[in-house]
């Protein structure tokens, strides 16, 4: 015969156990930093959104004057930065941002 102990409810996990830490102090602190990370990522999401937004202008208007709607240059630049700024990492997340602010054919 087997016998179940009930699973501790979401609620019910102490702050030590949902962040993975062995103290009540280090989860605290685990916790506060999350919460900055997430305050962060809202910011990080609304500039990438503007971004996408002004890109979408001067694509325009590239278009619009009879060029072309990515200027490969003015993106080597943009990876360029990134990678001396952030490393290695950073010329796939400017890659990535490219890929967002290209918008659609």
């Amino acid at each position: 015969m087997t016998s179940t102990v009930p699973a501790k409810s979401t609620a019910a996990k102490t702050t030590a156990e949902k962040t993975g830490a062995r103290t009540e102090e280090a989860a605290v602190l685990i916790d506060d930093a999350r919460a900055r990370i997430d305050t962060l990522d809202d910011r990080i999401i609304g500039l990438v959104q503007e971004r996408m937004a002004v890109s979408a202008v001067i694509q325009e208007a590239r278009i619009t004057s009879g060029g072309r709607r990515i200027s490969l240059s003015r993106e080597m630049e943009i990876l360029a930065s990134y990678r001396d700024a952030l490393g290695r990492p950073g010329t796939s997340l400017a890659m990535t941002l490219l890929e967002l602010c290209r918008g659609r054919a």
